[in-house]
């Protein structure tokens, strides 16, 4: 009696909040559909909202109701509603977090859905990040690299060399710049910060530029954990700089990007490693006078090549109206509009026409830094593994998290993630 009173108040509570499946409402003939966004930022909202009414105002006979959702709760809301039927039709989300509701069945193979315009236009690179068995699941959109932001004139009074796309660091030379800025800078004062509370996504995507994969596809389909050479290069230049060469602090291991920022601004940090898109916190939050600069990560055996899990918009295998939520998604991701959406999110279109945007390549607040960058974006290395999940929360980030702060070593952070991880990811492939 208690699973089946939680269930229906679970249903009950998705359909207060804006969750049903479209199709519902009066009998008029007008088609509606339900969008749910995880936009949080005030001018991507602003943005996603403005061409949801544009394309009302258009399209009198498909209405879309705008729905806010939030990224720390989307899994396992979507995993809910998928459960009770009440999905919406058309789901944002990003491509990492696809792979187990593509296999389940509570997507849509969008391949017969798409305009010819819209596959054409996004690189093969980031449709291999929907990519699931034949299917493709959604449509890869934004996307966000991982850069360097530094206080520009720590840098520039140090004397050291300031790498561009074209001549970036290499992570050797990234090292042993981080101890001629500590030693500059004085007592309490660190190169770089390293704010991993999420670790697994850093150093994953981090360690394609060094050839890091990690996990490793049989023939067979079956994927297995292989910490190889290439692998322990990114994560063993962290763990060095924190615990052999104090040129980052142990303290901001267990921050989120934000918590390093004051530091950045007083000049404890010269350097923070950070998601493209924390530009635009800095731009609004910076101290007058503050001067930042946007920096390349540092390049491996790979060039500046990393691993990237773009934000998706899938539809709901459900839906009753897939056609006409696939019509809106070639509206909303119109070249033009892809990128109001990139500069609403502060992020990249994954579009090869909104890429090209004149002001998308402007020097002001790196943005030509990140388009550079873009072009050399690969899928993360966790794309389509099942079990990733379970794998990132019980084994890779108590394992990081370890590692970095000196508490096992590297032949211990080895141990967990491929003995360990392997146990977890068998699990799911016997499905």
């Amino acid at each position: 009696m208690t699973r089946r009173f939680l269930t229906l108040a679970a249903v009950v509570l998705l359909l207060l909040t804006g969750c049903a499946a479209g199709g519902e409402g009066p009998d008029d003939g007008v088609v509606r559909l339900r969008f749910q966004s995880l936009a949080w930022q005030k001018e991507s909202v602003d943005a996603n909202r403005r061409l949801v009414a544009e394309w009302n105002a258009a399209h009198p006979g498909i209405q879309v109701e705008y729905v806010q959702g939030g990224w720390d709760s989307v899994h396992d809301q979507l995993l809910t509603s998928f459960e009770g039927g009440e999905a919406p039709d058309i789901i944002h989300d990003a491509s990492d977090d696809l792979a187990d509701f593509a296999y389940g069945g509570d997507l849509a193979d969008l391949r017969p859905l798409l305009s010819a315009r819209l596959r054409a236009d996004i690189p093969a690179r980031s449709w291999e990040t929907t990519t699931f068995g034949e299917g493709v699941y959604g449509v890869p959109f934004l996307q966000e690299p991982r850069v360097i932001i530094a206080n520009r004139k720590i840098l520039e009074s140090s004397g050291v060399r300031v790498p561009t796309p074209e001549r970036p660091w290499s992570w050797d030379e990234f090292r042993r710049i981080a101890q001629d800025l500590t030693r500059t800078m004085g007592p309490g004062r660190y190169a770089v910060a390293w704010p991993l509370k999420e670790p697994v996504s850093v150093s994953l995507n981090l360690g394609v530029s060094a050839g890091g994969g990690l996990f490793r596809r049989d023939p067979d389909g079956r994927v297995t954990v292989d910490f190889a050479e290439a692998d322990g290069i990114v994560p063993g230049t962290v763990h060095d700089q924190v615990v052999r060469d104090r040129t980052a602090p142990r303290t901001t291991l267990g921050s989120g990007g934000s918590d390093t920022l004051p530091g950045l601004f007083s000049g404890t940090y010269a350097m923070v490693p950070l998601g493209f898109a924390y530009r635009q916190q800095i731009a609004r939050q910076a101290p007058e006078g503050f001067e930042w600069t946007v920096l390349p990560a540092p390049a491996g055996s790979e060039g500046l090549a990393q691993g990237v899990s773009p934000q998706t918009l899938s539809i709901a295998a459900d839906s009753p109206h897939k056609k006409e939520a696939a019509a809106f998604l070639d509206f909303f991701l119109r070249p033009a509009n892809m990128v109001r959406l990139a500069r609403g999110d502060w992020m990249l279109p994954t579009g090869t026409a909104a890429l090209a945007d004149p002001s998308l390549h402007t020097a002001r607040d790196g943005w030509a830094t990140g388009a550079a960058v873009a072009r050399h974006l690969r899928p993360a290395p966790a794309q389509s593994v099942r079990g990733y999940p379970e794998w990132k929360d019980k084994v890779a980030t108590p394992a990081f998290q370890e590692y970095y702060s000196g508490a096992i070593d590297g032949a211990e952070l080895r141990r967990r993630l491929v003995e360990d991880g392997n146990r977890v990811l068998a699990r799911y492939q016997r499905r």
